[in-house]
């Protein structure tokens, strides 16, 4: 982000939340807006995807286990070798004497081919842990772009609630400046004493520093949401209901939580990414066997006598080799002791990963239903507040009330707003943290329109571009052959 562009979103969020109801109807921003810009520029959920754009390749080079390699080298050498063998040579009828020189060259080119044919079982776990990664990392993806959904909601009922308490703020504001006006006047004509005064100007006082702090509190908001989404919020459109999409029972929240939770999911595929490393640890006790091939072609040089145009030496050679693990020193027994101990900690974290959902989904249930008959019981309360508030108004002005007890009608009438207020935030929150611990909180429920990010394609594309070679499915047939289960051991009872 540019220095420009981030003192714009600081002036925006410092100076625009100051001015509430200044942007027009035609401006309005709904939360599918918000949601689908911040599901396609979030930082953090481009991060993440790109994380598992490059755990994806972890495929392509688990299958290069089953594929050949072939590698080239050339080589070019001179050397000069000088003995010291004396020589007589006869220049011009004079004999000279002189030392022998012998000037070698040689180059060459070689082609090597080598292919796997059996490994034990070693590239069968090791594309079987990576496809498991893959698929951890996809549920880690889908973890990141609710938890961001869930930050877009927040920050969209925060920036819209703080809007609502600036609003009841100014009104208190201005009904307790008119209050301060009646009571200088009626003191005027000596129907109330200074203490009524001062009543008024105590309580207009600590109106405006609560005005105050809501034009901070929504400053703070706007830049939360600038943050998330990407943006600064314009005037923003009442969040639709969720009603539709939220279940109808906590048993039902349990058993979808259960089985679409992508914490839950997640730490089930790094089990079984864990159990196919203790199957390729266990793999290097086994035989591999590899056949290779190479082509090669030398020519040499001495003292200048080269060889003629297409007369070189040409080298054809095949193998077929075996490898079996005698000794190792103990290294293979450790690191299947030390595997195993990793698959118990990754099936030990399936049970946490449960356990902390259903911690999640009791919690945002009774949060919800808590919400709900708060605000139902806030509706109440301001309702029966404001008929208090005109009758005390009323009663004052026929002498049965005194200035105070408006100025405390006023109060709780503009405290239970407040409260109102907060309490369809705090709803709204609720039910988007079920759907969050449910797995249910995808960009489709809250932006219909918005293509969501398919993982799939880049796997497909790097996949595929990799290639492959006709006997490849034999090899990896072969290779199964004996080797140990990639399949995760059943919890000890």
């Amino acid at each position: 982000m540019s220095n420009r562009r981030r003192a714009g979103l600081l002036a925006a969020a410092c100076s625009a939340g100051l001015m509430v109801g200044a942007f027009s109807a035609a401006h309005a921003e709904s939360l599918a807006d918000a949601a689908a810009l911040a599901y396609q520029t979030n930082p953090t959920l481009q991060q993440q995807r790109a994380v598992q754009r490059a755990t994806d390749e972890s495929v392509v080079r688990a299958r290069a286990g089953f594929r050949p390699t072939l590698n080239a080298q050339a080589s070019a050498t001179n050397s000069r070798t000088d003995l010291a063998v004396p020589t007589t040579t006869v220049v011009g009828g004079v004999l000279v004497n002189g030392v022998s020189v012998t000037k070698v060259g040689s180059s060459n080119a070689q082609l090597q081919l080598s292919q796997p044919l059996f490994t034990g079982g070693q590239a069968t776990a090791n594309l079987s842990a990576a496809e498991a990664d893959v698929l951890a990392g996809r549920e880690d993806l889908r973890r990141a772009e609710q938890g961001m959904l869930a930050n877009v909601v927040t920050a969209y009922v925060d920036v819209r609630r703080t809007q609502q308490a600036l609003r009841i703020a100014n009104e208190n504001v201005a009904v307790l400046t008119r209050q301060l006006d009646e009571s200088n006047a009626r003191f005027e004509v000596g129907e109330i004493t200074r203490t009524d005064v001062a009543q008024s100007q105590a309580r207009l006082a600590a109106a405006k520093a609560s005005q105050s702090s809501a034009q901070a509190n929504l400053a703070v908001a706007r830049a939360n949401y600038a943050q998330v989404v990407g943006q600064n919020p314009a005037d923003l459109a009442p969040e639709p209901s969720l009603a539709n999409v939220l279940p109808a029972s906590v048993e039902q929240a349990f058993e979808t939580a259960e089985g679409g939770n992508p914490a839950v999911q997640a730490a089930r595929y790094a089990e079984q990414a864990a159990a196919a490393r203790v199957a390729l640890a266990k793999a290097a006790y086994l035989p591999t066997i590899s056949a290779g091939a190479s082509l090669g072609f030398d020519a040499a040089e001495v003292n200048g006598n080269r060889n003629q145009f297409g007369q070189y030496n040409r080298q054809i050679a095949g193998s077929l080799t075996a490898r079996v693990p005698l000794f190792t020193g103990g290294l293979n027994a450790s690191n299947v002791r030390a595997a195993r101990e990793r698959e118990t900690a990754a099936r030990v974290a399936v049970e946490g990963a449960k356990r902390q959902v259903i911690q999640q989904v009791s919690a945002a249930w009774s949060t919800l239903l808590a919400s709900r008959a708060s605000l139902v019981s806030n509706e109440e309360q301001v309702r029966a507040a404001r008929i208090a508030f005109e009758g005390v108004r009323q009663e004052q002005q026929v002498g049965l009330r005194t200035t105070l007890d408006v100025l405390n009608a006023q109060l709780e009438l503009s405290n239970a707003e407040l409260a109102l207020v907060t309490a369809r935030r705090d709803e709204y929150v609720a039910s988007t943290s079920l759907l969050q611990a449910m797995g249910q909180l995808d960009v489709t429920k809250l932006a219909s329109g918005t293509a969501a990010y398919d993982p799939k394609t880049s796997y497909n594309r790097v996949t595929h571009s990799a290639g492959w070679v006709p006997w490849e499915p034999v090899v990896q047939a072969i290779d199964k052959v004996g080797a140990p289960s990639t399949k995760p051991r059943p919890a000890s009872k």
